[in-house]
């Protein structure tokens, strides 16, 4: 897609993103799923719920089916992400949902000094540089609760160059298997540490634990995405 015609910070259009995030990325249902099976352990409880760079809205729609009692608040820095959020739910009710005015989680701030007791940020970090990156992990850590969880999944970097030549391949094969073209697969990966800067999932635990969470866990993994969590 031609830059300018991008409305936010992937490589897809909020309207065509939840097809095209499929055929791009694998496995991509199990990181709403997984979250949720992680919530329902770490948080079953739940009462207020924020999902910073929620794009469509769609780990929310899945969410309060499960926690049907849960207050979710909504942010992202694209306003087309926004807008394709509020038509998915529609349904719910001013008292059962927020939206947040576009912002990045860095610069985040909950003015009714709502704390949540889940914090969720899913392939939303990454495209973050390692200074902002750091500055969003720390504001998610000052918004959360007592003893509230914080779970992310984002692209991440193999330890060495071979296991980078793979990990690669191994993506390649899947979008073309999944009927993108050569041309469009070779575009996305040649978006790595260019458009998005993936770390390694040592160097996310160990981010985690210099931002002030106690329990610091890689919970998911498969190929280059992995899903954390951790506790404050």
């Amino acid at each position: 897609m031609n830059i300018n015609e991008q409305d936010n910070t992937t490589p897809h259009k909020a309207a065509n993103y939840d097809i095209d995030v499929r055929k791009t990325v694998p496995f991509y249902d199990l990181f709403y799923s997984q979250t949720i099976d992680l919530v329902k352990s770490a948080k079953p409880d739940v009462k207020v719920w924020l999902d910073t760079g929620c794009g469509t809205g769609w780990l929310v729609s899945e969410a309060v089916v499960h926690f049907p009692e849960t207050f979710f608040i909504l942010a992202d820095p694209s306003q087309s992400m926004l807008d394709e959020a509020r038509k998915r739910l529609a349904s719910l009710s001013p008292s059962h949902v927020r939206f947040v005015t576009p912002v990045g989680t860095q610069n985040l701030i909950l003015n009714d000094n709502t704390e949540p007791d889940v914090i969720t940020a899913i392939q939303c970090h990454h495209y973050l540089d390692a200074a902002t990156r750091r500055i969003a992990t720390k504001r998610c850590y000052e918004l959360l609760t007592n003893g509230g969880i914080y779970i992310t999944f984002e692209n991440i970097s193999p330890y060495t160059p071979a296991g980078i030549k793979i990990g690669s391949d191994r993506w390649r094969r899947y979008q073309l298997s999944q009927g993108r073209d050569e041309k469009t697969v070779n575009e996305h990966l040649e978006r790595f540490d260019k458009a998005y800067f993936p770390i390694s999932a040592s160097a996310h635990i160990e981010l985690l634990n210099e931002c002030g969470f106690g329990a610091s866990e890689l919970f998911w993994f498969s190929n280059i995405q992995a899903g954390f969590y951790a506790t404050k």
